[in-house]
């Protein structure tokens, strides 16, 4: 075979491959075009992005469905679906907007109680770290987690909700404390006092309230009030007959 020739059909068979692969590449478009022509179809590409966790995919292509088919019940399954994918991707912010306002819209879907949780789940895991900034956010998850038990008592989700009440209790809990320990530290007792009596009356049978009542007689003994320091160390005693904060006050002047 000359070099002409050898060229030329190397040419054609290029050409060839190139047309091929351009015709499957119009096929693919088409049938992607095709997929997505129904409510049921754009939302069945919108589970497949995020079970592939092409998370803006599929929020785009649930909006999709939102949009186009607002009729449809699967408008529906995409406004949850929305929701749900901002939590997956741990974007808790948006995924509470959108539980709330999937529940303003759909105040008797059957899987209310589950957006009530979410709710709640999603104010809780925007709590920072550390209990030194700011915990609004800890009541809010509360709010949801008790409503969660109190409206739905039957619901799957009221055992988790009651031991994420639980560690947002615990987390408002050593905030007080915190602040209480802090003026406490500084010898500021009467604003320590306060702190510590918050503690007391608002988080009963806290794994710190043997530490803020303890704290909270000392800092009676030194503000002068006396009446204050007989009932935090009787409530001492009486809590917690052998604790090591009682020997901690022994050298306090007795009552």
């Amino acid at each position: 075979m000359s070099k002409l020739k050898f060229f030329h059909f190397l040419k054609l068979s290029l050409f060839t491959v190139f047309m091929g692969l351009y015709s499957l590449g119009l096929v693919s478009c088409a049938s992607d075009e095709k997929k997505t022509d129904t409510a049921e179809s754009t939302f069945a590409v919108a589970q497949e992005f995020e079970k592939d966790e092409r998370f803006d995919e599929a929020i785009r292509k649930y909006t999709e469905v939102k949009n186009k088919y607002p009729y449809s019940q699967f408008a529906t399954k995409a406004e949850l679906a929305i929701a749900d994918v901002y939590f997956k991707e741990e974007s808790f912010g948006e995924a509470q907007i959108n539980y709330q306002t999937f529940r303003e819209l759909h105040p008797k879907h059957p899987q209310i109680d589950y957006v009530v949780f979410r709710i709640g789940l999603s104010f809780y895991n925007q709590l920072p770290e550390t209990i030194d900034r700011d915990l609004t956010y800890a009541h809010d998850a509360i709010s949801a987690f008790d409503e969660v038990s109190e409206k739905f008592p039957m619901s799957s989700f009221v055992k988790e909700a009651k031991e994420k009440k639980e560690e947002a209790l615990k987390k408002l809990a050593e905030k007080e404390a915190y602040v209480g320990d802090f003026y406490f530290k500084r010898q500021v007792f009467d604003s320590a006092l306060l702190r510590y009596e918050f503690l007391i009356s608002n988080y009963p049978q806290s794994q710190i309230e043997e530490k803020a009542l303890a704290r909270a007689y000392f800092s009676s003994v030194k503000v002068g009030d006396k009446e204050k320091a007989r009932k935090y160390l009787q409530l001492l005693k009486k809590n917690f007959p052998n604790s090591k904060e009682l020997t901690l006050l022994k050298n306090i002047e007795e009552i």
